[in-house]
């Protein structure tokens, strides 16, 4: 349920949509980020029984989804406001032969019902977001009692040499190289720094997280309380 909030400022870039999508999918598709999406894919769902269901919120072309999906074993969904994305993410899944369903929605307002998914992860997108209290809150109201959202997203407190490491180690070409390095000293503007998550989360119906930084990356963790019976 979306919650009465101010739109977050958000710099008015190129939509995700058409050849800006593509270019992205292909940027994010480079061999050494795909063997980076199976470790986190195996990561993220560590601990997890049999046929829980997991949801991606923003998984772009869908390769961390898809990582999941292969793992087998859970029930995966995407969900992404680009529909150029939906239906690039929807045909990597075709290529991988796995079963990932990817719909086109709004993460303030998601299509699922209460306590649909066991585990939702987000992962570069969070920043975007213009309203990040109702984003969280509908995080919140997907998730099963016990369950797990993670936010993996980049830090406000980076610095250019973390950007730098980060970029280098995408093996892009000399183009995408300065054009990723631009886009990410551009984003950095509106990431959060550890401080600035943590009060966002009090103020969910989480209440609390944990959080912990490494290079140019901000992870959170956010459990929703078991009821108690």
């Amino acid at each position: 349920m979306q919650m009465t909030e101010t739109k977050r400022w958000r710099f008015k870039g190129p939509e995700m949509e058409g050849a800006i999508a593509r270019w992205y999918a292909r940027v994010r598709g480079s061999q050494s980020q795909l063997e980076a999406y199976r470790k986190q894919a195996s990561q993220l769902t560590a601990g997890l029984l049999p046929g829980a269901r997991v949801l991606e919120v923003a998984p772009g072309p869908g390769y961390l989804a898809i990582e999941i999906a292969r793992l087998g074993g859970f029930q995966v969904t995407g969900l992404d406001i680009s529909r150029t994305f939906v239906e690039i993410a929807a045909e990597n899944a075709r290529r991988a032969g796995v079963e990932v369903e990817f719909r086109q929605g709004d993460v303030a307002e998601m299509p699922f019902a209460n306590e649909s998914f066991d585990l939702v992860v987000c992962q570069a997108a969070f920043k975007n977001f213009t309203l990040p209290r109702s984003a969280l809150a509908e995080m919140h109201r997907v998730l099963r009692s016990g369950g797990t959202a993670v936010i993996q997203d980049m830090s406000r407190d980076a610095t250019h040499a973390d950007i730098d490491r980060e970029v280098k180690g995408m093996e892009l070409g000399r183009i995408s190289t300065f054009t990723t390095t631009a886009t990410l000293e551009m984003l950095k503007r509106r990431a959060y720094s550890a401080a600035q998550f943590e009060r966002l989360a009090n103020q969910s119906p989480f209440q609390t997280c944990v959080i912990s930084t490494e290079g140019i990356g901000l992870e959170v963790r956010l459990n929703k309380k078991e009821e108690s019976k």
